[in-house]
């Protein structure tokens, strides 16, 4: 009879694990584009490397990318935005670590789209600042997208940028990110 009860238990916690990576929705190919437009020039650069986790029970979501993964149309841009600008040997990743605020308008169940508030904190260059943006997510099958489109500051990320360019580049960056999220299996 003890072999039984040893062999059911190691069953539910099989079970129970199961259900906690099912909960558990991840990417490593969301995508991050910020955009810069003055009357000077307009400056785009995208990644399709930037991991994520969503919780679907708790609502809590991490984001992280490299910034050298970060392309741009010039080499040199690129060039001058790791180095010079967001320094990414000393900085090299983007993080962002925040909750769902109203995780109970979203049915992960049911396919549709929901309008969500997400608040965290945006680390770049090694500054933290607290954010709340909107964001959409989707639900389709056992895939989750989500979408949001936000404003940065370079400055409030102690991103000096020189005299020299300072009218090439928009004093608020429009970031755009999306992220297919699919159940993450141990």
């Amino acid at each position: 009879m003890k072999p039984f009860k040893f062999l059911l238990a190691l069953l539910l916690i099989g079970f129970a694990s199961t259900q906690v990576s099912a909960q558990r929705m991840m990417t490593r190919e969301g995508y991050i584009k910020f955009f810069s437009s003055t009357a000077v020039e307009d400056i785009e650069a995208a990644s399709n490397q930037a991991s994520s986790v969503l919780e679907k029970n708790t609502g809590k979501i991490a984001f992280q990318v490299l910034m050298t993964s970060f392309s741009f149309e010039k080499a040199l841009m690129q060039e001058h935005f790791n180095e010079n600008y967001v320094e990414s040997e000393t900085y090299p990743k983007a993080t962002f670590a925040g909750q769902i605020e109203d995780l109970s308008k979203v049915d992960f169940e049911t396919e549709g789209t929901y309008n969500v508030t997400i608040k965290g904190t945006l680390t770049v260059h090694g500054v933290a600042q607290e954010r709340t943006v909107s964001a959409t997510i989707k639900v389709e099958g056992e895939n989750v997208l989500l979408e949001t489109v936000f404003k940065v500051k370079p400055a409030d990320h102690d991103i000096e940028i020189p005299s020299v360019v300072r009218d090439n580049i928009a004093r608020e960056l429009e970031v755009t990110v999306k992220a297919k999220y699919a159940p993450l299996n141990r």
